[in-house]
């Protein structure tokens, strides 16, 4: 079987805006590393929402960062990040 090929459009490095940069930092980062590490601030500050764990509770750095809207899922938050990628 051959091994996936991964698109390089992916490891382009891209320059967080500054509402994202208060969360992940302002050096320019992956799409998959600027996720990562907004996961790593989620868990870290314990947001993840207790019964639903799809969900993830804005604090008041990540409130801007999700259009004002104090709850989305974890399924928005890819669009969120890359919204916010440059």
């Amino acid at each position: 079987m051959a091994k996936r090929k991964i698109n390089p459009a992916l490891m382009k490095p891209l320059t967080p805006s500054a509402k994202l940069a208060e969360v992940i930092g302002s050096k320019p980062l992956a799409r998959a590393q600027a996720i990562k590490k907004t996961w790593a601030y989620i868990k870290a500050k314990g947001l993840q929402d207790k019964k639903n764990k799809r969900n993830i509770n804005a604090d008041a750095t990540l409130l801007p960062l999700f259009g004002g809207k104090k709850q989305i899922t974890m399924f928005q938050l890819a669009s969120v990040i890359s919204k916010n990628l440059k």
